[in-house]
């Protein structure tokens, strides 16, 4: 074994094992097996043009050269990232742990009831902080969760404003313009006009149905808005805060003002700049949005034996379920961000968090100070972290290069002045802001003596003061030292099934490998600690590698040009038709309005369609899942000088490369349509073939699942869009810097951060880096082989849904369950039947009713991949003897599942099954036993009682 070869550490079936899985299925060579699963239409011929695989010593090297190109100097540019100090106990036990970053969304949540904890508590940080009784487990980052809040608003207009199609919406001049230029493009999908201006003068009339403020304003600047959401209501407009997350610790809270919905990032609390991301957002609210609020709640519900226990609340809400008729297409989020910066306000607790925010404006306040005595103008009396100073008759470029010089940034955005942010490190360290103090003072030519007097006068106004209490419950008030946070963290995981314990198969997820050597740059300062805005002569690390980013994933798609700012999937698929309008708009063809989707399509499909103004019109599927082409030429005849896009998964969400491909994109092609490709299946194609062979014009992919992000229980992701020459020039921009896809004709920002969240592209980048064009090529054949292995292996048992005219699969299959219903057995009981062999289930009714969808992914071993097949053929078993009448139908091991060890160690056993079979019901699964930490638990509960915020402790007893 060559042991430098990062391919088979990656890949988890080699030699005598590949060759017996090949003479399983009855395939000669992986060859064959390739040339049974794809049309020979779509093939390409030439292998992608990648550098060549890097050893995981060159690797490091490597990114350790890229690192050392951009420039650490200690920024004060604000603008909604800021210096923030990661706590080591949450870096080594959650950001650096497997057990918290391979884990999933967690749909099964009786095998992930610590990160549903974690989740809770960060929605109890920002309802507390906020003063809102309703927050969401977070959201993608600033400006998409403004955004979020702005199409909230607009299908909650009352009924007479959608009447008179109110579509007015208000945004002060004070807001961030990332977030103002994310307004803007998901304004421009949903016909809302954006009005900017002074909240002040602003004429509050009948046409407008909402309002968004920035509190402190995007310079620092303090407003009491009281007076304005008393306005704004009095006229029936709903108000939205974006704010500072650390400042609501001093500051009086969103919801104290009556606002109706609170927003912002969490970032300040633990987590690195990154360069622009991943950060988690958060949203609060009133009561009243409850059911509109986009992205994850976690809700309080209760377990078989009444025993609290946390799922996911209102999931009804959400695009999986409403599809085109939900109002935000969020599904990927930013889970492991949320976390760590829950365990950030759980570690330092309320005084804590009043210590550095109290430091900070300590600071600030004397930094004002100091530069009036060194006769510069200082703009504002009331602030919280953030100063302006007017530039008039200074020399911006000689102040600039001067602070330069001490290796210090500050915000040269607005022509008449600079701001100055001040952060965490300021409460760590001295030595950066001595040395702000001592640039001013040299272009001043004085020396100034540093020396912070004893006690400070507040600037914050005392009606802006913060009286009310926060992070009351106990979760924040008992872990305040290392030995008791790490061991509340791994409390937490140990009730977690991540990867690190055994496969997550989830159909369409794409669960592979999440390597060591792709994760160890996020720990580094020279990639975390960047500005997002740093001048780019200081980020030519950053620049380098996303530009090379950049061309592999056109290479491997075969498209022009890629943007990298989407940060998830959906994010990618909203782009991706924006653009497709963009192009259209440009050649005259404005009318073009219908994007025809399969019924097979995600629920982000149809749901993003509607966010970018399409109409959905479906189009059936064959029952042997193949597109219906008569129903596809009917509807686009119907249709066709409106078709603007056809949207498309392929291989299909039902697991196999459908033949008729070409010819389905032949037909929309001809009627003036584009072809968006759905990339979440794309770990089937890589080095076999490629979106632009098959005849797409657009694509996305999902970083998170082809090219080796973790899930993170939900977030961090990338979803970056692929596009063909025709389409480059509209890719999205960033109002603050280049990000090289601004031009004339190209959209609004789609995320706040000029290339999205990309501190993680460097796992990405790392991943193409260590596996190279063939490593690439070669996990793909595997993916499609382990998946061929586990349909030959289940056949016998289960019935296989759907394969092409072969008898193929791609890379994922569905099993049907419906036949079992008969007997009273439902798909969801052998979801948690499964937990009790130690596995998390695959994907359930998803895309059909009934049915689990499973992938394995290439990283699986054979003996990994026969202990699921050997679970889920004992469970046939079991599903036989409950329809011979061994066991009723409604007391049964399946029915019972999962099975806790408060159950198994009770004095009382009502079950007419032994303790054994419900534990331990194949012998290799005493050495591998996962306990599930609640029973099955009820979801009708937890909806009809809902509660999103850490309930008093007495709950749990």
């Amino acid at each position: 074994m060559n042991t430098n070869d990062f391919s088979l550490r990656h890949i988890g079936v080699h030699g005598a094992d590949q060759e017996e899985m090949l003479r399983n299925i009855g395939a000669s060579s992986i060859d064959q097996l390739i040339n049974e699963a794809l049309p020979e239409n779509i093939r390409i011929s030439e292998d992608i043009n990648l550098p060549n695989a890097l050893t995981e010593l060159e690797l490091s090297r490597h990114m350790q050269a890229l690192g050392s190109l951009n420039k650490i100097y200690r920024s004060y540019i604000g603008f909604g990232y800021h210096n923030t100090i990661l706590p080591p106990v949450i870096q080594r036990n959650i950001l650096e742990n497997p057990g918290w970053y391979t884990a999933y969304t967690p749909y099964q949540a009786e095998i992930a009831q610590g990160r549903l904890q974690a989740l809770l508590n960060f929605q109890t940080m920002v309802s507390d902080l906020t003063a809102l009784p309703i927050a969401n487990a977070s959201l993608l980052d600033e400006g998409t969760a403004a955004a979020e809040a702005m199409s909230m608003f607009f299908s909650s207009r009352t009924r007479e404003q959608k009447k008179n199609n109110v579509n007015k919406f208000f945004v002060s001049d004070l807001i961030l313009p990332q977030t103002l230029s994310v307004l803007e493009t998901k304004a421009s999908g949903l016909g809302i006009e954006i009005v900017t201006g002074n909240h002040e003068n602003i004429e509050l009339t009948s046409a407008f149905f909402g309002a968004l403020v920035q509190y402190p304003g995007k310079h620092g600047e303090l407003h009491d808005y009281s007076d304005f959401v008393e306005k704004a209501h009095h006229a029936e407009i709903q108000v939205a805060m974006a704010a500072d997350i650390l400042s609501l610790v001093l500051l009086r809270a969103p919801g104290e003002f009556g606002v109706d919905a609170a927003i912002g990032t969490t970032q300040r609390f633990g987590i690195p700049m990154g360069f622009g991301g991943p950060h988690a957002a958060y949203m609060a609210c009133q009561e009243k949005y409850k059911r509109e609020i986009p992205g994850r709640i976690i809700g309080l519900s209760q377990d078989s034996n009444g025993k609290p226990a946390l799922r996911m609340a209102l999931q009804t809400r959400e695009q999986h379920i409403k599809r085109q008729k939900a109002t935000s297409n969020i599904c990927t989020a930013q889970v492991l961000l949320a976390v760590m910066a829950g365990m950030y306000a759980v570690y330092h607790g309320p005084n804590g968090l009043k210590y550095i925010a109290e430091t900070i404006h300590k600071k600030a306040v004397y930094l004002a100070q100091v530069l009036k005595e060194l006769n510069f103008e200082v703009l504002d009396n009331d602030f919280f972290d953030t100063i302006r100073v007017s530039t008039k008759g200074i020399d911006r470029y000689q102040l600039k290069s001067l602070l330069e010089s001490y290796e210090i940034n500050i915000n040269f955005f607005h022509p008449d002045f600079v701001s100055i942010s001040l952060d965490d490190l300021d409460v760590a360290t001295d030595e950066g802001f001595k040395d702000l103090i001592s640039g001013f003072a040299k272009y001043q030519g004085v020396e100034y003596k540093f020396e912070m007097p004893d006690t400070i006068e507040s600037k914050i106004p005392k009606a802006l003061k913060r009286s009310s209490d926060f992070l009351t419950h106990e979760n924040f008030n008992l872990y305040h030292t290392e030995t008791e946070l790490m061991r509340y963290i791994k409390r937490l995981e140990k009730k977690d099934l991540a990867l690190n314990h055994s496969m997550i198969p989830l159909g369409s997820c794409t669960m592979k490998l999440n390597a060591a050597a792709e994760m160890l740059p996020l720990s580094k300062a020279e990639f975390g600690s960047i500005h997002p805005f740093a001048p780019q002569d200081q980020t030519q690390g950053y620049l380098t590698l996303i530009n090379n980013l950049e061309n592999y994933l056109s290479e491997i798609t075969g498209f022009a040009s890629t943007s990298l700012q989407p940060n998830s999937g959906a994010q990618g698929e909203y782009a991706g038709l924006m653009v497709i309008k963009e192009y259209l708009k440009s050649i005259g063809q404005t009318q073009r309005n219908v994007v025809v989707i399969p019924e097979s399509a995600h629920g982000t499909n149809p749901a993003s369609a509607v966010l970018t103004g399409l109409n959905v019109v479906i189009v059936k599927n064959l029952e042997n899942g193949e597109f219906d082409i008569e129903d596809l030429k009917a509807k686009v005849e119907k249709h066709k000088n409106e078709l603007a896009a056809l949207m498309v998964t392929y291989p299909s969400t039902y697991g196999f490369f459908d033949d008729n491909i070409k010819e389905v994109i032949k037909i929309i092609h001809e009627n003036g349509g584009q072809v968006y490709m759905d990339g979440a299946n794309m770990n089937a194609q890589v080095g076999l073939t490629n979106p632009y062979n098959v005849g797409a014009d657009v694509c996305h992919l999902n970083l998170h699942k082809t090219f080796a992000i973790p899930h993170g229980g939900g977030g961090p992701g990338v979803g970056p869009i692929c596009v063909a020459e025709h389409l480059k020039e509209f890719l999205p921009g960033n109002p603050n810097v280049n990000s090289g896809s601004d031009t004339e004709k190209g959209l609004y920002a789609i995320s706040s951060a000029p290339f999205g969240s990309a501190l993680i592209h460097s796992i990405s980048y790392s991943y193409i880096r260590l596996l190279g064009s063939a490593g690439l090529k070669r996990s793909t054949q595997f993916a499609i082989l382990n998946a061929n292995y586990l349909k030959k292996r289940l056949e016998t048992a289960y019935d296989v849904l759907f394969t092409n005219k072969n008898g193929r699969v791609a890379h994922e299959m569905i099993i049907d369950f419906r036949p079992f219903k008969k007997y009273g057995i439902e798909v969801v009981d052998i979801a948690k039947r499964l937990m009790d062999y130690g596995f998390h289930a695959p994907t359930v009714s998803f895309p059909v009713a009934g049915t689990l969808m499973i992938e394995p992914t290439e990283s699986e071993s054979k003996a990994e991949l026969d202990r699921f097949v050997e679970a889920l053929l004992e469970i046939k078993k079991e599903i036989d003897e409950i329809a011979n009448g061994n066991y009723p139908e409604d007391n049964n091991v399946l029915k019972n599942a999962p099975h806790t060890t408060a159950i198994l160690t009770a004095d009382k056993w009502s079950f007419g099954y032994s303790r054994q079979k419900a534990a331990y019901p194949l012998e290799w699964v005493r050495e591998r036993k996962f306990w599930p930490s609640v029973s099955r638990i009820d979801d009708a509960y937890g909806d009809r009682n809902l509660i999103c915020t850490c309930p008093p402790t007495e709950d749990y007893k």
